[in-house]
């Protein structure tokens, strides 16, 4: 079985607003980055999104050591949450239906035939790979509010340039 690495992180502006995710996967010297870009999200939901992508984008059964800076993820396979959220019928230990339900179960079926030991890390510390998993998440979210900016700059640009008199109205 082949042993992989996989650093994810989430990023979410607003929070809730756009998010994005970011993925580092590593097999022997071969390192591959993903990341993506939701428009409406929260963090906690690309921290979820960027482990399903990481995992997904594997091809056969691994054993995977996988790294995030997200507790609530890594905590619900180390202490056992997302067992007893199961068990529970999807509620929490309140009696709250699990928030981001679609996305666990997404993660689940995406775990797979994997062995997956999961690894909280300090984030925006001394990681390069969980930093650079949060540059590529960030990335994306400075690319679509950049790309939002000059949406609304064309169509403000549009609206005052169907305001100007035609030739025929004079």
């Amino acid at each position: 079985m082949k042993e992989i690495v996989i650093y994810t992180d989430g990023a979410c502006s607003y929070n809730p607003g756009p998010g994005g995710w970011g993925v580092v996967l590593k097999y022997g010297q071969h390192e591959k980055e993903l990341s993506g870009f939701s428009e409406e999200t929260t963090n906690n939901r690309m921290e979820i999104f960027a482990a399903i992508q990481g995992l997904r984008a594997l091809k056969e059964p691994c054993s995977i050591t996988l790294f995030s800076d997200s507790a609530y993820l890594i905590n619900a396979f180390q202490k056992g949450w997302i067992r007893n959220w199961q068990r529970n019928g999807w509620r929490n230990a309140s009696k709250q239906p699990v928030e981001n339900q679609d996305l666990w179960n997404q993660l689940l079926l995406s775990i797979g035939q994997h062995q997956i030991q999961w690894v909280k890390v300090k984030g925006h510390a001394d990681n390069p790979y969980n930093n650079r998993c949060d540059q590529l998440a960030r990335a994306q979210v400075a690319q679509y509010l950049k790309d939002r900016e000059e949406r609304q700059a064309r169509l403000e640009n549009h609206k005052e340039g169907n305001k100007k008199p035609r030739k025929e109205d004079n």
